[in-house]
């Protein structure tokens, strides 16, 4: 037979502080993830062993493309 818990049968101590505690929402409603999820190409994601080379990669054309570009259309200006 199974014991009935009581109110006052709460084992957590007053001194945990759960206020601070990062919540975790699941389901539908939940808030959108903070990074942009790019889904690649099977043959561009055989390329890259990771999201870190991804990126440096990217980086790499962005910085190669400004250089490139002619100067009064660096800064959005045209």
């Amino acid at each position: 037979m199974k014991k009935k818990l009581k109110d006052d049968d709460d084992d957590l101590l007053p001194e945990y502080d759960f206020s601070k505690m990062r919540l975790v929402a699941r389901g539908p409603g939940r808030k959108t993830p903070q990074a942009e999820i790019v889904h690649l190409a099977p043959d561009v994601a055989r390329a890259f062993p990771d999201e870190e080379s991804v990126n440096e990669a990217l980086r790499l054309l962005i910085r190669l493309a400004k250089t490139q570009l002619p100067k009064n259309t660096r800064t959005g200006r045209g």
